[in-house]
């Protein structure tokens, strides 16, 4: 079975996942407040104040814009929760209307920065090479193949006619059986993330009867091909059950093939590099645990690696009948151990953990595995032979720079696909000779309308934060940027779920450097940027390190002069969304302004009521506020919504999805009314709701540039730069 791509669920704002609801209500003593929808789009609406509130741990908690949460969700039918969204639309609109010549003119360097027909570099797996490209004017791309003995290319798959008459599309999972005959896709067509599988016959191009709603992540194919293996969604949008389908049957008549009970957990599946293995996981955000099924034989019992222990993570690989386990049970760090498939359990370290060396991943091939890490924060990839010996690390040639395993479907091979970039260096296709060393280039991300990268620089800063510790912060500028205190200057981050985020390309950010700003990746606690500890002095009760950090590199980069209070932008999604709201409540003079994109804000809400989806397995990231008091408090005292304040506010650009399961349209939506109703100043505050789409916005080429286009046009028009 050949897995060609897992997209599925992991977005720009990589996995958060809620979706809450509200505790039942008190009486209400008190009168409701209408609300206000101006018939002048102008005008900003005022969203009603209905007497909600519940009672926790002593405290008495008023929510007056609960009633945003439609009780219908998903479906959201209420006409006055409808009505608001498209107010703030409105707007949203009619703020944004005398600046559309500027997001128009950013748009339109964006997509010059685009190669329209675009394709990534043929591959091959087993019989055939294979790739995706763009059509010149088309929003999605096509799945493509053709013979290695040569022959016509193929068009596997065609987004854009899968797309056709919708407003919202995106593929998830894609799989081929080993045989080349099936392949079988996964579409979400309204943003909600509940995929549909389908199964396509190659010979024909004809789908098959068998399509199976509901699911949510990978599938596999066994190696004969007769059985699909999938994960289902129950209503709290959690992988409990892995089905077993019979090609060419009704889905009604799948199999349970395993039901996690724990409420907390997600079930997965994948396979390991040798396709010998299915690889049937259950974990949460610090727990793991893995069975093997044969892919020969998915109808034998499976295969436990270990049980599940609290806080212990580790995923498997295999070769020659060694298991290859990494894992963090000794060390943050994690390390290396073999295990036998008699004695899985039984653990033997192979490569000790390191203070120094952060081991991301490991993959085993025919005649040597590759082990994957980062060291001071930059990542390695080292190559070591089954006999033992001293690995060989691959050399980059930047200081700074994000590198790492890129598509290698193949068991056995004599080079290795990588993918490499910088701050300044474009996304690079490389290809490495194992046993000459030699490094050939496949590929550079080409922008057609030119780029110079020895006009621009970077740098690497470290920032000392208010407790001592040392952030790293990478920058890129274009040369000549003047660091006079003047700015401007974007400041991103996310920190959270254990995410890096590498100091990588974008051809987009040059429609800010090029008009003078420098832009900042902060590297602050919560990613693993600097290996897992630095994860976990970003969570539970070390959260708002992760709050502090940012505000602490904000300040750093003004003593550097790079910007002074007031001319830096900040932006984040999702749970960075959280750190938006977080930091324009402690520290809202530093903003110039500020975008918050489907921002989790209205945290104590969520993490309180166990009965919504995915919220149970918050807890291992944010603490558990039902069971544990002193989880309440914490996140009492900074949860974005729970803390706004009669203080002014800097501009705000807030987005949401209607469809969104993760951050639900009600989180900004509720921030945003308790922001007008609360703040003092009369800077803009915008809401945008995608009323067709979810987490990652509209999910259209062309339709995304247009949504960063209007951004960066929010942060020029408030700096004073919409010229």
């Amino acid at each position: 079975m050949r897995l060609l791509a897992l997209l599925g669920s992991l977005l720009v704002f990589a996995q958060t996942g809620f979706a809450p609801a509200l505790a039942a209500p008190i009486s209400p003593s008190k009168p409701v407040k209408k609300a206000s929808m101006p018939s002048d789009p102008a005008t900003p609406p005022v969203a009603a104040r209905k007497p909600h509130a519940y009672e926790r741990h002593g405290y008495r908690i008023e929510d007056p814009y609960a009633w945003l949460r439609d009780p219908g969700y998903p479906v959201v039918t209420d006409p006055e929760v409808l009505d608001y969204l498209k107010a703030e639309n409105a707007y949203f609109e009619s703020q944004m209307a005398p600046h559309q010549p500027l997001v128009e003119t950013i748009f339109q360097e964006m997509k010059g920065r685009l190669k329209e027909d675009d394709a990534s570099v043929p591959q091959k797996d087993g019989d055939y090479l294979y790739w995706r490209r763009f059509e010149k004017g088309a929003q999605y791309k096509q799945w493509m193949r053709k013979p290695v003995s040569g022959g016509a290319d193929e068009v596997m798959l065609d987004e854009t006619l899968l797309a056709e008459g919708k407003e919202y599309f995106r593929l998830g999972g894609v799989a081929l059986t080993e045989d080349d005959r099936l392949l079988a896709y996964a579409t979400d067509t309204n943003g909600s993330e509940r995929f549909t599988i389908h199964l396509r016959d190659l010979a024909t191009g004809k789908d098959l009867p068998d399509e199976i709603p509901g699911t949510l992540g990978s599938f596999v194919f066994s190696a004969d091909g007769k059985y699909l293996l999938y994960g289902l969604a129950n209503e709290n949008w959690r992988i409990d059950r892995i089905m077993i389908h019979v090609v060419g049957s009704d889905p009604k008549t799948d199999r349970v093939l395993y039901e996690e009970p724990d409420q907390g957990f997600q079930a997965g599946l994948g396979m390991t590099q040798s396709r010998n293995w299915i690889l049937l996981t259950a974990g949460d955000h610090e727990t793991s645990e893995v069975r093997l099924i044969p892919a020969k034989d998915v109808l034998a019992k499976p295969i436990l690696v270990r049980a599940r222990q609290k806080g212990v993570e580790y995923d498997v690989e295999d070769h020659q009948g060694t298991l290859f386990i990494h894992t963090n049970d000794t060390s943050p760090q994690f390390r290396l151990v073999t295990a036998t498939l008699d004695a899985p359990g039984e653990w033997t370290e192979r490569i000790a953990p390191s203070p120094d060396f952060y081991m991301t991943a490991v993959t085993t091939f025919t005649d040597f595995f590759v082990v994957e890490g980062r060291e001071n924060g930059l990542d390695q990839v080292e190559i070591h032979p089954y006999a033992g010996g001293k690995p060989k690390r691959i050399a980059f040639p930047e200081a700074s720079y994000s590198a790492g395993l890129d598509d290698n479907p193949e068991y056995r091979v004599k080079v290795l696909r990588l993918t490499y970039e910088s701050m300044v260096t474009p996304d690079t296709v490389l290809e490495y000779d194992i046993s000459t060393g030699a490094m050939t280039t496949l590929k550079v991300q080409e922008i057609p309308s030119g780029y110079d990268a020895s006009q621009y620089e970077t740098e690497r800063l470290e920032i000392t934060a208010r407790d001592g510790v040392k952030v790293p912060v990478s920058v890129v500028y274009k040369k000549g940027f003047k660091k006079d205190g003047n700015g401007p200057l974007y400041l991103y981050a996310y920190g959270a779920y254990g995410y890096a985020m590498p100091p990588g390309f974008s051809a987009l950010r040059l429609s800010l450097l090029d008009r003078g700003f420098a832009y900042a990746i902060a590297h602050i606690r919560g990613g693993d940027d600097l290996g897992q500890q630095w994860y976990l002095d970003g969570k539970l009760t070390k959260r708002t390190n992760t709050f502090n950090d940012f505000v602490d590199v904000a300040k750093g980069l003004v003593a550097h002069q790079f910007a002074r209070p007031g001319r830096i932008v900040a932006a984040g999604g999702s749970a960075g969304g959280e750190l938006m709201g977080a930091v324009v409540n402690s520290d809202p003079g530093l903003w110039g302004a500020v975008a918050a994109h489907v921002p989790f804000v209205d945290v104590l809400n969520t993490m309180l009521d166990e009965s919504l989806p995915l919220t149970p397995g918050e807890w291992p990231e944010w603490g558990n506020p039902i069971a544990d008091k002193a989880a309440f408090d914490l996140i009492r005292s900074y949860s974005p919504y729970d803390n706004v304040t009669a203080q002014a506010y800097p501009p705000l650009f807030v987005t949401g999805g209607l469809n969104d399961p993760r951050v639900t349209y009600w989180e900004p939506a509720k921030w945003v009314a308790k922001l007008r109703a609360t703040k003092t100043d009369q800077n803009v505050l915008l809401l945008k709701t995608n009323m067709g789409a979810g987490h990652g916005g509209k999910s259209g080429r062309f339709d995304a540039l247009r949504e960063d286009a209007e951004e960066y046009a929010f942060f020029l028009w408030q700096l004073g730069m919409a010229r």
